[in-house]
């Protein structure tokens, strides 16, 4: 899974590419050959997005739609699945509705439905 910063964070969120300190770059840069295991259930769902390796490192925001930016976000980590490397963005606990995502200051996904116990998958590779 994915770092969680909270609001607090001194580090900006407007680039698609913007600094950490070293150690949420070692998270990130490091392999992620660990399983990840999802917290849903009942009215919590897990959102998976799949991305090319250039995304490697990018920090996707989520927020619920219709309510204000909190800063939840995951990094793209690399992870062994499949016999090859995969770079995925996983939220999970989500609460069951409909979410935006965003890159910087940029919206990337709008009505993204997320169901209570299920598991919404996005590709956003390049074909």
């Amino acid at each position: 899974m994915g770092h969680e910063h909270s609001q607090d964070d001194a580090h900006s969120h407007d680039a698609v590419h913007h600094h950490h300190d070293h150690a949420a770059e070692d998270y990130a840069a490091r392999e992620h050959p660990e399983f990840v295991v999802l917290e849903i259930g009942g009215d919590l769902g897990a959102l998976v997005i799949h991305t090319d390796p250039d995304m490697h490192g990018v920090e996707i925001e989520i927020s619920r739609q219709g309510a204000k930016r909190d800063g939840a976000h995951k990094q793209v980590l690399e992870r062994s699945a499949g016999g090859g490397a995969q770079f995925t963005a996983v939220f999970d606990a989500l609460a069951a509705g409909t979410y935006t995502l965003w890159i910087g200051e940029r919206e990337r996904a709008r009505d993204v439905k997320v169901e209570g116990a299920g598991v919404t998958e996005l590709d956003w590779r390049k074909a």
